[in-house]
């Protein structure tokens, strides 16, 4: 008996790279092969990177110096995603025995290695949107089906890397978006999370945009919840705003990062709009939707940034009272200009202000969660907790919420008593 090959792959970063790990996996699938959660009984190996870090770049190449030694001597390893994009040829010099390099709008040329297994695979090319027609569809959708709209961003903050790992911005077609999203609401998906770098900015002939992704997929009565991530102020129109007061199956949670908010540090990040133009959106939003709630990413410790900047960042944490927010120090990456900015800021100092800002984070989050004790609020099925024993489900607000109920008998979506809160997530008991 012939056996199957195994592949192991592990994601690191951002949802949409989630959802590149996802659909990586279902293709192999397609091919014959099994996936294991063991490094060292895999016949191909991936890891499925983000860049967008000076740390999270280390971390992968770590990674592959450990697997290196722990893998089994004829095993394929390689990387795909952003630090393949970032490190391209660079990589085999630094990993001499690294079969595969693969951007991340190339990884659907991942077969080609399997096919040819002696050679080196580079391919670190902007193909657009062919890894979508090439892709097989996924046989079964999870309950949270992430679904790509964009790739790319057209903004180029002076801090990021995204335009040359992802590209310059662009959009796929509506109806291959819809074409997607009935496909998982036919197996099995019960919610919908539109990703893209600039998800907002999602534009298709200058006619369709993301709110009319929103309202076609709202009328699909298998999918019950709707979100998206990530959203770029200046592109949060009046028309996605009035959705959230319209239509019911959208949730109650935004992400739409500031970054700092001092707007002298706003205009060196080149991003182009005023706190007040910010501020305004969130008073809209929350007219239209009073229980929605924010998140936002932060960056502390950018070049040139004054304490008088950092105290600003602070106060806009305050006045928002963000529930869920990712914040970061400042970190130098390739090809961007701010890299070669003077006054970059030590490394004790946004150390320092990183505590400061991650203190008082985490204090509005707890806050917030003691507020939805007693509360029942409908909730869906994310999997098992570490112990196996109980339930995570996932508020409308993007807590976990942890049930004592096992998973084979737990319902995908359920009312939920809140009956509990700490810091980083809530504890609740399905409803009568």
């Amino acid at each position: 008996m012939i056996r199957a090959k195994k592949f192991f792959i592990q994601t690191f970063g951002c949802q949409m790279n989630v959802y590149d790990g996802m659909r990586i996996a279902a293709m192999l699938n397609a091919r014959g092969m099994i996936q294991t959660p063991d490094v060292t009984d895999a016949d191909i190996i991936i890891l499925n990177t983000c860049a967008v870090r000076a740390k999270a770049t280390e971390k992968v190449y770590s990674a592959l110096g450990r697997i290196r030694l722990a893998k089994k001597p004829d095993a394929l390893f390689g990387i795909v995603g952003c630090v393949a994009r970032e490190s391209g040829a660079d990589a085999f010099r630094r990993i001499p025995d690294l079969n595969f390099v693969l951007g991340p709008q190339s990884y659907h040329r991942l077969p080609d290695i399997l096919e040819n297994p002696d050679a080196k695979l580079l391919n670190i090319d902007m193909s657009g949107l062919e890894k979508f027609d090439a892709l097989p569809q996924m046989e079964k959708s999870p309950l949270l089906a992430y679904i790509p709209i964009q790739e790319g961003c057209n903004h180029c903050c002076t801090y990021c890397i995204v335009p040359y790992t992802r590209g310059r911005e662009i959009s796929r077609d509506f109806d291959d978006v819809m074409r997607d999203v009935r496909h998982a609401a036919d197996t099995g998906a019960l919610e919908i999370c539109f990703l893209g770098q600039n998800v907002n900015g999602y534009k298709q002939n200058g006619k369709n945009a993301l709110s009319d992704l929103i309202r076609e997929t709202a009328q699909i009565d298998a999918i019950k919840r709707i979100r998206f991530t990530s959203s770029y102020p200046t592109e949060m129109t009046d028309d996605l705003i009035d959705l959230f007061r319209t239509e019911p199956k959208l949730l109650p949670f935004l992400n739409m990062p500031i970054q700092s908010g001092s707007e002298n540090v706003l205009t060196r990040m080149n991003r182009p709009y005023s706190l007040k133009l910010y501020i305004d959106i969130i008073d809209k939003l929350r007219a239209a939707r009073p229980d929605i709630q924010i998140s936002s990413d932060f960056i502390v410790g950018f070049p040139d940034e004054s304490d008088d900047d950092f105290n600003q960042t602070m106060e806009i944490a305050r006045r928002i009272k963000y529930i869920n927010s990712y914040s970061f120090k400042y970190s130098p990456r390739p090809h961007t200009a701010a890299a070669v900015m003077p006054n970059q800021i030590p490394e004790n100092i946004k150390k320092e202000r990183l505590a400061k800002l991650d203190a008082l984070l985490n204090d509005i989050q707890r806050e917030f969660n003691d507020t939805c004790v007693g509360k029942t609020l409908s909730c869906m099925r994310e999997g098992a907790d570490k112990t196996g024993r109980n339930t995570v489900y996932r508020t409308p607000y993007m807590q976990q919420c942890i049930v004592n109920i096992a998973q084979n008998s737990a319902p995908d979506i359920a009312d939920i008593k809140i009956t509990a809160a700490s810091k980083a997530s809530l504890r609740g008991k399905i409803s009568d």
